[in-house]
């Protein structure tokens, strides 16, 4: 167990670990750069399962226990990213044995907090949507058939066919007297209530059993595996015998990259609100997933681009790069909450003023994704459109 090299993290030329590489020195040849790099990785992983367990023991450790679960999955993240880059130097039966370990480990360890940001953010949206819009200035309100000139010819409208005062503008025509003071629908309003309570019953039991399934892979043989491998590794990286340099390698990660953003709709997301991803979440089932999974392939490669860049001491990194993962992050965010409220709404027997708050909630959600698309776009054309 990962429990018993307690000295590991106190090795020398070692120091206290933030979850970035820009400590490592970038002297040396391409295997004592990327043994340091892995080294350090190692040796916060230790650290934070450390900080994990004796946290874990103490009932006012909740918040500690969490930092140091995202700690550890950050240093797994890092030190299986470098594993798949710089492979071509590193013992290939050794890499390619570690590497899946270490992405369950990270796997399993991101569920929970990913269920709870997911209704964190839910919840948040339908008390956004389901509020009073803001608040117009005092003004006397034009007489009935006299619309005084340069006046918006909705504020006199009759109700059929308005569209709600939300941010995103839903086309809900609300009956007459079934619209609030504030100008929200009530079937909005009433519906919210419950499908709030719907998403929390459902996410809360997910996050609840995404927790239990944590405690037990720490407890599990295969996880005491993966910490005596990283143990070994803070101490000794088992390197080939290979004249291959850091650059090219990193190189191709790069390359990779660039291809895969090639391939995305990159023209059509640079115009904003074209209601592409809400059309295809509003087809098939499997449409969402099928025109997200380009920009999580994005992601995924540039997390990899990221970690190679630590690797040669770029860190932190470029401002356009930190900029497109924020949006990507958001995009898969945003992405899972959409299909989050789908599934509520397929719950059976619900109010139908629940099922069309949970409606209107999958537009905002799946708008949010079309949002990042536009904000990643706007990043990354960020220098080609400076120069």
């Amino acid at each position: 167990m990962a429990q018993q090299h307690p000295e590991t993290t106190g090795m020398t030329g070692m120091t206290a670990m933030t979850g970035t590489a820009g400590t490592v020195g970038t002297t040396g040849t391409a295997g004592e750069i990327l043994a340091a790099h892995l080294q350090q990785q190692a040796t916060e992983f230790l650290r934070s399962l450390r900080l994990h367990r004796e946290s874990t023991t103490d009932a006012q450790g909740a918040e500690e226990s969490q930092a140091a679960a995202r700690a550890l999955r950050r240093a797994a993240r890092r030190i299986g990213a470098t594993l798949h880059t710089f492979r071509p130097l590193l013992d290939t039966e050794w890499a390619a044995s570690l590497r899946p370990e270490l992405a369950w480990l990270s796997g399993t360890l991101a569920q929970e907090h990913a269920y709870a940001t997911r209704l964190d953010r839910l919840l948040t949206a339908l008390h956004r949507l389901s509020g009073p819009p803001p608040v117009p200035s005092p003004s006397a309100p034009p007489a009935v058939g006299k619309r005084s000139a340069g006046a918006d010819p909705t504020l006199d409208a009759p109700a059929v066919g308005r569209r709600s005062a939300g941010r995103n503008g839903w086309a809900q025509p609300p009956a007459p007297g079934t619209e609030e003071r504030g100008g929200t629908p009530r079937g909005l309003t009433v519906g919210a209530a419950k499908a709030a309570a719907l998403l929390e019953r459902q996410l809360t039991l997910a996050r609840t059993r995404a927790h239990s399934t944590a405690l037990q892979a720490f407890g599990s043989s295969r996880f005491h595996a993966v910490a005596d491998n990283v143990a070994v590794l803070a101490s000794e990286v088992p390197l080939r015998d290979s004249a291959d340099d850091l650059k090219p390698l990193a190189a191709k990660a790069e390359a990779d990259l660039t291809e895969a953003v090639t391939a995305l709709p990159l023209g059509q997301a640079g115009h904003p609100y074209n209601a592409e991803a809400l059309l295809h979440g509003l087809a098939a089932e499997t449409a969402p997933d099928a025109q997200d999974a380009p920009w999580l392939k994005v992601r995924s490669l540039l997390r990899l681009h990221r970690y190679a860049q630590e690797v040669l001491g770029h860190a932190p990194p470029e401002p356009r790069l930190a900029d497109a993962s924020h949006a990507l992050n958001i995009h898969r965010e945003a992405a899972a909450a959409a299909s989050a409220a789908a599934q509520a709404a397929r719950t059976p027997r619900i109010a139908p003023a629940t099922a069309y708050a949970l409606g209107v909630l999958h537009a905002d959600q799946r708008h949010e994704v079309e949002a990042a698309r536009f904000a990643f776009q706007q990043a990354w054309q960020h220098e080609t459109v400076r120069t």
